[in-house]
């Protein structure tokens, strides 16, 4: 923050306070906002054993989330929370009654600030610089006490709590939409694709419904496979062919604002083995056990753009014979099937699994008349084509939310200063 943001109010030490680079029109020029440790403004609850209550409304949460409802509450109102233990960078802002496990801190007794208000920062609080443990990760009641935060009027704040819980708000609805159509097209394919133990599936499009079973082949029967390059470290440089890794490989695609290593163009030639071609598809043979994850082992990406790159080690790519539609394959890597399939073949533990080339070929498969191949790929297609829109509006909203707060608040480095 610029010298010009400076306000007269000082902190207990001495030290001036600081104002947010932007404010509402109504609080352009109220007083500085004041430095505070947690301590001052709100209490910590631990979280307390929920195995002997019975089943009923109130909600129970722990570190990870929602875990049952029992017949008693904790606490009755508004109120943050953060993981004591395990998952610690997962704020969550609670309503009403409910009841936290000792894996979960609850606030409550809230001084001159809003529980919103207070949620927004600890959404901006790297929680992890404040780990405690060398294992899995933890934080203690005394540590978050000490952590200081800028705090201005409770009618600013709740200015600005109201605008970041409307980002809230849209946030949420976006990801709904986003699994509720990654729902859909679970659904669909489980009836675009025969089911264990059939040769057709109970959803056909018109024109093939008269056509007959479909037949089985193995992955190794329609596609060949070439296993990525262990590229060298001294020879990267700042530009040049991008080198793909299991970790630039995203949900949908590849990350293209991961941290980008390089080899030197004129080794195209030397490397041309390895280079990566629209409509491969890109397989992980080194990753964490077999879950819908990017670093598990064994999930595909479609390469759908036509950018010049080089298949690095614990990757292979595979290219499609005629006989088969390499999107409509690629659907076939996107079953429960496919994923029991590499779950049975995986060896390793669930941080570091791998799979042997030669099982991942023998997978089988059922395939249909390359029209009706193409009819599915292209509605599978569509679909993931809307998952994807729906998917870079949310990321874009969270972006536009992070830009906002890093606006509405002085920064860390001030409140540390």
């Amino acid at each position: 923050m610029s010298n010009k943001a400076k306000a007269t109010y000082m902190k207990e030490d001495g030290q001036p306070a600081l104002v947010p680079r932007l404010r509402f029109p109504e609080f352009r020029d109220a007083a500085a906002w004041q430095i505070k440790p947690f301590a001052k403004l709100f209490s910590i609850g631990n979280g307390r054993d929920h195995k002997h209550l019975a089943e009923g409304s109130i909600p129970v949460y722990g570190s990870g989330g929602y875990m049952r409802s029992v017949d008693e509450y904790l606490y009755d109102g508004e109120s943050v929370c953060i993981g004591r233990k395990g998952t610690i960078s997962n704020p969550m802002f609670l309503s009403g009654k409910f009841w936290t496990v000792d894996t979960l801190f609850y606030t409550h007794s809230f001084n001159q600030c809003l529980p919103r208000f207070i949620f927004s920062i600890f959404q901006s609080i790297d929680w992890l610089k404040h780990n405690e443990a060398g294992g899995v990760p933890s934080l203690s009641k005394t540590n978050i006490e000490k952590i200081e935060t800028a705090i201005p009027t409770p009618a600013e704040q709740q200015k600005i709590a109201e605008c970041l819980s409307s980002l809230d708000e849209l946030i949420a609805a976006l990801a709904r939409k986003v699994d509720a159509l990654k729902t859909h097209k679970k659904g669909l394919m489980q009836q675009l694709f025969p089911r264990e133990g059939e040769t057709q599936p109970r959803l056909r499009f018109p024109e093939f419904q008269d056509t007959g079973k479909w037949n089985k082949s193995k992955l190794g029967q329609l596609a060949t496979y070439t296993k990525g390059f262990a590229f060298k470290s001294q020879d990267y440089v700042n530009e040049g062919v991008r080198i793909i890794r299991v970790s630039d490989l995203g949900m949908n695609f590849i990350k293209l604002e991961n941290e980008k290593i390089y080899i030197h163009s004129g080794l195209t030639n030397e490397y041309e083995k390895y280079e990566i071609k629209k409509f491969e598809i890109i397989i992980t043979t080194v990753g964490s056990k077999p879950e819908m994850v990017d670093s598990a082992v064994g999930r595909g990406i479609f390469v759908s753009s036509s950018d010049q790159w080089l298949l690095n080690q614990n990757l292979l790519k595979l290219e499609v014979t005629k006989e088969i539609n390499s999107e409509f394959l690629f659907s076939h890597i996107n079953t429960v099937r496919y994923q029991k399939f590499i779950a049975s073949i995986s060896r390793g533990n669930a941080n570091q699994a791998n799979i042997a080339v030669k099982d991942l070929m023998d997978f089988e498969l059922q395939v249909p008349s390359p029209n009706e191949q193409k009819r599915i790929a292209d509605c599978l297609t569509s679909l993931d084509n809307l998952i994807t829109a729906a998917t870079q509006e949310l990321e874009t909203l969270k972006t536009h939310k992070k830009g906002l707060m890093q606006q509405l608040f002085p920064s860390a480095e001030a409140v540390e200063a």
